[in-house]
């Protein structure tokens, strides 16, 4: 059945990560010591969000608005802290297994779950609003414009469903290949438009008010013997600069597009599942074996690349005031200057693995650990 054959993919890749091609393995980086560092993480306040991801492999991240920063747990709870002081702004049961989450579409907040469910809340006060089965677990983060709410199931479907109640209003529908990564980009909306990367090493751009596709193109192209090896998920977060439009396949490839036409500008052989930050005129990755690289954004010349966290099982990267943000499975918060890629800093939010993309604020960078923690850093 597809379900083990994907939590198969999930325990192979995650062992990829630790073996090189020889079978020894690759121990993580050790870490040197930063002399003189140029940046002084301070925590301002941490609390906790329920049990985190609880060792599943999901879609749970933090989703911050200027009235909240919301967070979601394993068990079904979904939570509202006030990001200034975390403060619990109000906590929810939703009675689900909830894998995916939040997404904020104007007044709801949203969750997927195991059980095919797409969920949402009030904004205000975690009230429940309306629940919507799916064809199969939604393992990215439902997002919506506020009138628009798009979901997609582990089966390769995507759904635009009403904010009101989450009536369906169209569906597409993509082959899944018979392996695949176990998880899945969230949806990234850009106007009128929602780019979705499948696991089939595509990416589409799709009209957010009735899912027509206006173009889809490819990302990788699957190679090799093995089906592992033919592995192509786009499974990294979207980016879109405002100018182009960023993804990367596990299958090897991270290419820029043309946001409006699908046209591929330029491709680098790069393999990665967690995503990008924009760094004035670089794009910052962090691939599969833990090196963080710095692409120039027109032309994907490498300006400068990081391997001195080679193997940490690295987060998204992040921008955050001057400086590029990393966190790894020991809970560290790694600092890299944008122009060379030298660590200048390090922090530490507890010793569980840091997964979640890291969420930026004004003054405060947030991050949260598989085990639920959820902390506010900023630099004095």
């Amino acid at each position: 059945m597809r379900t083990s054959r994907v939590l198969l993919v999930l325990l192979l890749a995650v062992g990829a990560a630790a073996c090189s091609s020889k079978g020894k393995v690759r121990e993580p980086a050790k870490l040197a010591s930063i002399e003189a560092p140029a940046v002084k993480p301070q925590t301002v306040w941490s609390h906790s969000a329920g049990k985190g991801s609880n060792g599943e492999f999901g879609g749970l991240r933090l989703a911050l608005e200027a009235d909240a920063l919301f967070a979601a747990d394993t068990a079904g709870r979904v939570y509202a802290f006030e990001p200034k002081t975390g403060k619990r702004l109000w906590e929810a049961s939703t009675q689900s297994r909830v894998i995916s989450g939040p997404g904020v579409s104007g007044d709801l907040v949203l969750v997927g779950t195991l059980d095919a469910e797409v969920i949402a809340l009030s904004r205000a006060d975690g009230k429940e609003k309306w629940r919507r089965s799916v064809s199969s677990e939604v393992m990215s983060a439902p997002v919506g414009n506020g009138d628009v709410v798009v979901a997609r199931s582990g089966d390769g479907r995507v759904y635009g469903l009403t904010a009101t109640r989450g009536d369906r209003v169209w569906l597409q529908d993509r082959t899944v290949p018979n392996l695949t990564l176990r998880g899945m980009s969230t949806p990234l909306l850009a106007g009128n438009r929602v780019y979705i990367g499948f696991d089939n090493g595509r990416l589409a751009a799709l009209k957010l008010s009735d899912g027509t596709p206006e173009w889809e193109q490819v990302v990788a192209v699957p190679s090799g013997r093995t089906e592992l090896e033919r592995l192509t998920d786009v499974d990294a977060s979207l980016l879109d600069n405002g100018r182009d439009l960023f993804a990367a396949s596990f299958g090897g490839e991270v290419a820029c597009l043309d946001g409006d036409t699908g046209q591929v500008l330029w491709r680098r052989s790069i393999k990665s599942y967690t995503g990008f930050a924009e760094a004035g005129d670089f794009i910052v990755v962090t691939d599969e074996s833990g090196v963080v690289w710095a692409l120039d954004a027109r032309t994907g010349a490498a300006a400068w690349k990081q391997e001195g966290l080679l193997n940490r099982r690295l987060s998204p990267p992040v921008s955050f005031k001057d400086w590029i943000v990393v966190g790894d499975f020991e809970g560290y918060l790694h600092w890299l200057d944008p122009k060379d890629g030298k660590i200048v800093g390090r922090s530490r939010e507890g010793s569980d693995p840091i997964r979640a993309a890291l969420v930026t604020g004004d003054d405060l960078l947030y991050v949260m650990n598989n085990t639920g923690r959820v902390a506010a850093v900023h630099l004095k």
